[in-house]
């Protein structure tokens, strides 16, 4: 099972989107479970994002919500670094 890192933004985002729409967190909750035992899974529609961003990846969390993240390799351990939560808008 991997590991789940938070970078400050991801967080300030996350804690944002809570305080504007409480019913997200158990969403939100569901996908990052998700992705920490099977980032792929078709539920979550994860894909690679190309130019400015093309070591990132992203995935659905619901119609609007993505969350952008990175595999990182982290004492000898996967790691998924949590890069930005929001709309569509937001994080891309």
């Amino acid at each position: 099972m991997r590991k789940l890192s938070w970078t400050p933004k991801s967080i300030r985002n996350f804690k944002r989107l809570i305080r504007q729409n409480p019913r997200l967190r158990q969403e939100i909750d569901r996908a990052l479970q998700q992705l920490v035992v099977e980032p792929s899974h078709s539920s979550l529609r994860t894909h690679k994002l190309k130019g400015d961003l093309a070591d990132t990846w992203a995935c659905s969390i619901d119609y609007s919500y993505r969350i952008l993240f990175k595999s990182v390799q982290d004492q000898e351990e996967e790691s998924i670094l949590l890069i930005n939560i929001g709309t569509h808008d937001d994080v891309y």
